[in-house]
C-alpha cells in the first residue's frame, strides 16, 4: 500500500514487474493477471505496488465509500481467503491510502524510529486510529509499537525508548530494531536480512519479533474467548 515500494524491492519484485498491484485492488476493485507473486521467503506472497498508486490518492477523492475500497475487494475476491495473514504494508503519511489500510486492518503495528520527531508524531496517529475505530472499524485495535533503528551508543535511542515505554507501557515491544548494517544491505540484494545474513543481529531481532508478535496474538485470541464467553 506505499506507493514507494520499499517492501517489493525489500522482496526482489522489480519495477518493470509491478503491474496490476494494489492500485487495481483499490481503483478496479479486482487484481491483474499473476498480482499475487512468490517471492524468496518460504510461505510468503506479495501483491506489489505499482507506480500508479502514487495518484490513488487523489483519484479516491471523489469516490463514493472511498475508505472502504480496498476492505470490500479484499473481502470479495476468492484469492484472499488462501491466506491465513495478510500484512499491509502503509506509506509513513496518514492519507487515504493509510485510511483504507487500517479500516481493512484487524490489527496495527507502530513503527517507532527512535528519534524525537518520530516520537512526537505518535500521539497524533493513536488519535487516528482510535478515530478509524470509532468511525470506520470497530474491531481495530493496537497490536503494538516496534522500537527501530536503535543504537545503545546513541543516548537519544535510550530517552525515547524509555518515554515511550514510560508513556506506552506494554504496547511497546520488548524486541527492539537495532541499526545494522546488514538489514541496511539486505535490499540491494532483494531478499529480507532473515536470508540475506540469518546469524546477524538484525535477522536475530526480527525472528525475535515474530515470535513475541505470535505471542501477544495468542494472548489476544484468549481474552477474546473469554470475553465471548
Amino acid at each position: 500500500m506505499d506507493p514507494q515500494g520499499n517492501a517489493s524491492t525489500g522482496l526482489g519484485i522489480t519495477r518493470s514487474e509491478r503491474h496490476g498491484g494494489t492500485y487495481n485492488l483499490l481503483m478496479e476493485g479486482d487484481l491483474g493477471d499473476e498480482a499475487i507473486r512468490p517471492t524468496p521467503v518460504p510461505n510468503l506472497s506479495l501483491i506489489a505496488s505499482d507506480s500508479d498508486l502514487a495518484g490513488a490518492e487523489i483519484e479516491l477523492v471523489p469516490v463514493a465509500k472511498r475508505e472502504f475500497r480496498l476492505k470490500t475487494a479484499m473481502t470479495d475476491l476468492p484469492e484472499f481467503a488462501a491466506f491465513r495473514v495478510i500484512l499491509l504494508d502503509c506509506p509513513p503519511g496518514l492519507g487515504l491510502l493509510t485510511l483504507n489500510a487500517l479500516v481493512a486492518s484487524d490489527g496495527v503495528i507502530v513503527p517507532l524510529q527512535c528519534e524525537f520527531y518520530a516520537l512526537e508524531g505518535i500521539s497524533s496517529l493513536m488519535h487516528t486510529i482510535e478515530a478509524v475505530r470509532r468511525r470506520f472499524n470497530a474491531r481495530l485495535r493496537l497490536c503494538g509499537i516496534l522500537l527501530t533503528m536503535f543504537d545503545r551508543r546513541n543516548s537519544l535511542s535510550g530517552l525515547v525508548e524509555k518515554d515511550a515505554r514510560d508513556h506506552f507501557g506494554d504496547w511497546v515491544f520488548d524486541t527492539t530494531i537495532p541499526r545494522n548494517i546488514r538489514i541496511s544491505e539486505a535490499p540491494s540484494h532483494g531478499i529480507p536480512v532473515i536470508l540475506y545474513d540469518p546469524k546477524s543481529i538484525g535477522a536475530s531481532s526480527y525472528t525475535a519479533l515474530g515470535a513475541e508478535i505470535v505471542k501477544k496474538e495468542k494472548i489476544a485470541i484468549q481474552e477474546q474467548v473469554r470475553a465471548d464467553d
